[in-house]
């Protein structure tokens, strides 16, 4: 028992952390394909709320969702520290706009907590954990729940 505490204690997480508003979000290194500054984005009619358009990116053409939309935040103009992070949900790439990029973290599987019942501010529905560090918490989103099957789809035809 103790040699498999001893095992968990030893998993790291590796993972992208950024900023929306006052709140510090982290997802799974191994999703992320790369993080660029904004660039020109254009609008898509009849897109959804939160998709804020299409950018080329080498070639392919790449949605981007607002992720303070995403989550019913107020928007805000974009500034030198608005990054777009290219990611791949369910074979498909999209590019999330946040407020800022700050580390690549690591941190210990084991100080990562369920999400508690109640989270205020956002559906809990993507967040899939916690993460306790020394002096703040991490929210961890769920990347593969971030967008339903359907919102999905949508993108796909964007």
């Amino acid at each position: 028992m103790a040699e498999t505490q001893k095992k968990q204690d030893a998993e790291l997480m590796q993972l992208v952390t950024f900023s929306i508003g006052e709140e510090e979000f982290g997802v799974d290194i191994l999703k992320v394909q790369e993080i660029i500054r904004t660039m020109e984005i254009t609008k898509v009619p009849k897109a959804p709320m939160f998709v804020e358009g299409v950018i080329n990116l080498r070639g392919n053409v790449i949605p981007i969702i607002d992720l303070r939309r995403r989550f019913g935040l107020q928007t805000r103009e974009h500034d030198k520290h608005t990054r777009i992070i290219v990611i791949e949900i369910n074979n498909m790439i999209v590019g999330f706009i946040v407020d800022s990029v700050s580390e690549v973290l690591r941190i210990p599987s084991n100080t990562v907590e369920p999400p508690p019942p109640v989270v205020s501010g956002l559906e809990s529905e993507y967040i899939s954990g916690v993460g306790k560090l020394e002096d703040r918490l991490l929210i961890l989103l769920d990347l593969d729940r971030l967008l339903s099957n359907e919102e999905q789809n949508v993108l796909s035809q964007v």
